[in-house]
């Protein structure tokens, strides 16, 4: 790769880095084309290791000393143990696990988003989990790899801030979710602009490769773009490769969504395989809901006036209004920061930041998509303060807070009930010492409407370890109430994608059949 882009930095964690970007990238193309099985993983692994050798690439570790290594040791076995407690992010169930399902089975499958309407995401993150998924981590536990990664990035670049993070990140470390390497990443790139790397033409891929991984994180490659082109002066052709980037992650949306970014119906060309349109409006409907955190109905949000908007959003009961004050107070704090230093680039990341913050404001005003502006304005307001000393201070308290929140759920779920996720945390089992915990369910019923066979978990919400094809409960009763229902392509091959049809009056008393059937299963348990 850096034979390819040039070198993002001098040091190990800068050719893992590239190494992450490269893989990531020629996996999502082979998808379109290939499950990313057990084949694909151990060439993919047989060649890392001959590089390695044949480069001398295990000479880079010669550059740490005693007491670096001392500190990465210890921070690893930290991460190592947050790493292997049960997974608890829902998404993990009704997301993540369905993903990289398909991913390694089939691959990219066209117009997937008509089987559920998540799957139309297929995360550039989730290509990478998947192609190790097979043999090598199985647990999926990538998010735990890159916090190692990230610890050695810190002892490398002698960026003691960075631990300061950590923590707050070891509750991202027990599923691959991609808001783990947005932070990650942006943070490694923002660190990289402040201390003056001005390698524009691989900073700006690895903001689009940011984007690609979580598109919330728009802020990255506007804030590149602003710095390069006012700043450095620097033309298109720096612009190139993020551009192919770009160019690679709207043709993957296209592919499995039916629209360049999802989820949101822009840029329509007319696909045959896009998404109902009943169904995304169902989709729209619920994001609107969950702004409020589903404390009001659809038809309440529509009769608020612009003040009740904004009344509400920050009233709303339990952790939800905290956030979103602290959001809005923090925003503020930048903007004043901003004005006092009066310096160019961190007017640049404000500007970022304030275009991202609308548009998530604009769309779906959820925590969970703002979440990585709190980390960059500590990162920014705290830059010159912490030193390595009161860094790991920093690191040594915020990891016991963290830690045991993890091992006793129960203190999280008592004094944040609203804290929905909160409530699927197990705690500490022994046996995750030398083993991550995983659930297992593997209940699940089998039904077909038209050519299409399909499983149904069996009295659970998420599919998250059902065998595929899978339709989720809740997207069965969109399907329904839009009166269409997936179909395939061609009856004979899965791997040529989904379409959606209107049902025939045999079908809808079909798809009634089997909602009955999980309504009866629910009430009986």
């Amino acid at each position: 790769m850096e034979n390819l882009s040039g070198i993002l930095f001098q040091g190990i964690t800068g050719k893992i880095l590239s190494g992450i970007l490269a893989i990531s990238l020629t996996w999502t193309i082979i998808s379109f084309f290939f499950p990313l099985n057990i084949y694909i993983e151990t060439a993919s692994i047989l060649l890392g290791l001959f590089l390695f050798f044949k480069n001398k690439l295990y000479l880079q570790l010669y550059h740490f000393s005693k007491k670096d290594f001392t500190l990465i040791g210890l921070a690893s076995l930290v991460i190592l143990f947050a790493g292997a407690f049960y997974p608890y992010i829902s998404d993990h169930f009704g997301y993540y696990i369905p993903t990289l399902e398909w991913l390694t089975e089939y691959g990219l499958v066209k117009g997937i988003s008509n089987v559920d309407l998540t799957l139309g995401q297929m995360s550039v993150w989730h290509i990478f989990q998947a192609g190790f998924s097979n043999f090598s981590d199985p647990f999926l536990r990538i998010n735990t790899i890159l916090l190692i990664i990230y610890i050695w990035y810190t002892v490398e670049r002698k960026n003691w801030i960075h631990l300061c993070f950590l923590p707050a990140l070891l509750l991202f470390s027990q599923s691959p979710s991609p808001d783990l390497p947005g932070i990650i990443l942006s943070l490694i790139i923002l660190n990289e602009l402040i201390t003056g790397n001005k390698n524009t033409s691989l900073l700006f891929a690895f903001s689009a490769f940011v984007f690609a991984v979580k598109p919330t994180m728009i802020w990255l490659p506007v804030l590149i773009l602003l710095s390069s082109v006012f700043i450095l002066k620097n033309n298109f052709k720096h612009f190139l490769f993020g551009i192919l980037i770009l160019f690679l992650f709207f043709i993957k949306n296209l592919w499995t969504f039916g629209y360049p970014i999802f989820p949101v119906a822009i840029g329509d060309l007319g696909l045959s395989w896009k998404p109902n349109p009943e169904v995304l409006k169902i989709s729209s409907k619920f994001a609107v809901m969950k702004t409020y955190d589903m404390q009001y109905s659809y038809e309440e949000i529509q009769k608020f006036s612009a003040v009740d908007h904004i009344k509400n959003w920050f009233s709303l009961e339990g952790i939800k209004s905290k956030i979103n004050i602290l959001f809005i107070l923090s925003l503020v704090i930048f903007i004043l920061f901003t004005a006092i230093k009066k310096r160019k680039f961190i007017t640049f990341i404000c500007i970022s930041i304030l275009i991202k913050s609308m548009l998530v404001l604009a769309f779906s005003a959820q925590y969970r998509f703002f979440l990585d502006v709190f980390f960059v304005i500590f990162f920014v307001l705290s830059y010159e303060y912490f030193n390595q000393k009161k860094s790991i201070v920093a690191f040594s308290v915020l990891s016991l807070f963290f830690i045991s929140m993890l091992s006793f759920p129960e203190i999280m779920q008592k004094y944040i009930p609203s804290f929905r996720s909160g409530s699927l945390a197990a705690g500490f089992e022994k046996e995750q010492l030398y083993k991550p915990s995983i659930y297992k369910y593997q209940r699940f019923d089998t039904f077909k409407v038209g050519n299409f066979n399909f499983n149904v978990i069996h009295n659970y919400p998420y599919s998250f370890d059902t065998a595929i094809p899978a339709i989720t409960p809740a997207y069965l009763l969109d399907d329904a109430k839009a009166g269409i229902f997936p179909q395939l392509s061609d009856k004979n091959d899965v791997k040529k994608g989904f379409i959606w049809k209107k049902m025939s009056s045999n079908e809808k008393r079909e798809v009634q059949k089997i909602i009955n059937t999980i309504k009866i299963t629910y009430k009986q348990n």
